[in-house]
C-alpha cells in the first residue's frame, strides 16, 4: 500500500512538473510571431484581441508596400536590412519615372496643365501602390517611401496610435444598440453639422473614453486612411467643416525627442509652441504634407483611387491625397483620416552628397558627413549594430538636456 502511495504521488508531481515546464515556454514566447526585437514593451501585456495584431511582421495591417524606384538600390538595401531587423515584411512597389508616364494617361482639366515629370512620376508610383490593395482586395495596407526610417519601439508607438484610433472613430460601449444610430466621444464626428462647436477641449491620453472594440483592424473599423508618415500637420482648424474637431495629447511619450529637435512644414506649429517636452497629439488629418507612410482600409483604396487616380491631377500627390482628406478641390467630403504628431515613420538621411536624399527635388551639392533620421530618437537604422548584437543601450539621437541615462535607452 505504502509503494502504491509513493507511486501515485510521484506520478502526480512529476505531471504537475510537466504542466509547469509547458506553461513556461508557451508564455515565454509569442506563438507564430518570433522574437520581437523592434519592441521595448513586450506585446503579451497588450490587451488581447485585435491590438495583439500589431505585434505581428505587418503591424497589424494585411501587406505593408514600399515604393521606390528600383535603380535606388542604395534604399532597397537600407530598407530590407531595417525591415529585418524589426522583424518586418514587406514587398516593394517599383516607382515611375514621370517621363514614362503619357499625357493620356494623366487625368487633366482645362484648367491645368501636365506637372514636372517628377511629380508625375510620384504619383503614378502610389496609385499603383493604392491600386495593387484593390486589385488584391486586401483589407488593410501600409504604404512607405523608401527612405523611411523608424524608432525601435514602431509597435509600442502604432498600439497607442490604435488605442487613440478607437477613442476617436469606435462607437460608445454605451452607445444604444438596434437601429438607433450609434453615438461617439467626439461631438462633431464623422464630420462636423451646423450646431457642432467649433473646437474641444484635449482629451487625455490616458483617460480615454470607453469604446467598442473594434472587429475589422486593430486600428478601427471605420477608417480610409492614417497618415503616420509626414512632415507636418495642422491641429483641426475651427472653420473646418469636414474635419471633427477632437485631438488627444498624451504629455510624457518617452519616444517623441524634445521640442528643440521637432519641425515641420506647416507653421504655426502648435504642437512645439504651446505643449512641453514629449508631447504627442492624435487627431483627423488637416493639411499633411509629405507622404512618407499611409495606411488604407480597402474601402478608403477604393476611394482613393477613384478620387485621386481618376480625377484631375493638378497638383503634387501629397496635397491630392490632403485634399481627398478634407473633401476639397472637388473630392468628396466625409472621408475618415487620421494621424498622429509628430509622425511615426520619417526621412533617414545617409552620409554621402546632399542630392542623394530625393530624387524629385534639388538638395545641392554639399556633402553629409554624418547619418541622421528626423525627429526619431531611437532610430532602426542608426541602432543597427546594437540590435544586430542583441543588446539594448540605444543610441538616443535627441536626447534630453540632462546627464546619465537621458544619453541612452535603458
Amino acid at each position: 500500500m505504502a509503494l502504491r502511495l509513493f507511486q501515485k504521488r510521484g506520478f502526480w508531481a512529476l505531471a504537475t512538473a510537466l504542466v509547469v515546464i509547458f506553461l513556461f515556454f508557451q508564455f515565454r514566447s509569442d506563438p507564430g510571431s518570433g522574437p520581437n526585437p523592434s519592441s521595448a514593451r513586450d506585446p503579451r501585456h497588450w490587451t488581447r484581441g485585435p491590438l495583439r495584431d500589431i505585434a505581428n511582421s505587418t503591424f497589424g495591417f494585411e501587406k505593408i508596400f514600399v515604393v521606390g524606384l528600383p535603380s535606388r538600390s542604395d534604399r532597397r538595401d537600407g530598407m530590407v536590412l531595417q525591415a529585418a531587423l524589426s522583424d518586418m515584411q514587406f514587398e516593394f512597389i517599383d516607382g515611375v519615372m514621370g517621363k514614362d508616364v503619357p499625357d493620356k494617361a494623366v487625368p487633366s482639366s482645362p484648367e491645368h496643365t501636365r506637372l514636372a515629370d517628377a511629380s508625375i512620376g510620384s504619383w503614378r508610383a502610389h496609385m499603383n501602390a493604392v491600386r495593387e490593395i484593390v486589385h488584391r482586395n486586401l483589407t488593410t495596407a501600409l504604404i512607405l517611401e523608401d527612405d523611411v526610417d523608424w524608432d525601435v519601439r514602431i509597435r509600442d508607438q502604432l498600439h497607442d496610435f490604435a488605442l487613440s484610433t478607437h477613442a476617436l472613430t469606435q462607437p460608445l460601449r454605451s452607445s444604444p444598440g438596434g437601429r438607433t444610430p450609434p453615438t461617439y466621444a467626439d461631438e462633431t464626428y464623422p464630420q462636423p453639422r451646423d450646431n457642432s462647436p467649433e473646437s474641444l477641449p484635449d482629451w487625455d491620453f490616458h483617460s480615454l473614453p470607453s469604446t467598442t472594440p473594434p472587429t475589422a483592424s486593430p486600428y478601427g473599423d471605420n477608417w480610409d486612411i492614417l497618415w503616420v508618415g509626414h512632415c507636418g500637420m495642422h491641429f483641426p482648424f475651427k472653420r473646418s467643416r469636414t474635419v471633427p474637431k477632437a485631438r488627444i495629447i498624451r504629455r510624457d511619450d518617452e519616444t517623441v525627442a524634445p521640442r528643440k529637435n521637432l519641425w515641420t512644414l506647416n507653421i504655426p506649429f502648435t504642437l512645439k509652441e504651446n505643449y512641453p517636452d514629449h508631447t504627442r497629439a492624435y487627431h483627423h488629418v488637416q493639411e499633411g504634407v509629405c507622404t512618407l507612410g499611409y495606411a488604407l482600409t480597402q474601402r478608403g483604396a477604393r476611394r482613393l483611387l477613384h478620387e485621386v487616380g481618376l480625377k484631375d491631377v493638378s497638383t503634387a500627390y501629397d496635397l491630392l491625397l490632403r485634399y481627398f482628406c478634407e473633401g476639397e478641390k472637388g473630392r468628396k467630403a466625409g472621408r475618415q483620416c487620421l494621424t498622429t504628431q509628430p509622425s511615426l515613420f520619417h526621412h533617414h538621411r545617409m552620409i554621402g552628397p546632399m542630392n542623394i536624399m530625393s530624387d524629385i527635388g534639388d538638395h545641392g551639392d554639399a556633402f553629409r558627413e554624418t547619418a541622421m533620421t528626423d525627429m526619431v530618437r531611437w532610430s532602426v537604422r542608426l541602432n543597427a549594430d546594437v540590435l544586430m548584437d542583441g543588446r539594448t543601450d540605444f543610441v538616443n539621437q535627441y536626447p534630453d538636456d540632462v546627464p546619465g541615462d537621458a544619453e541612452q535607452g535603458v
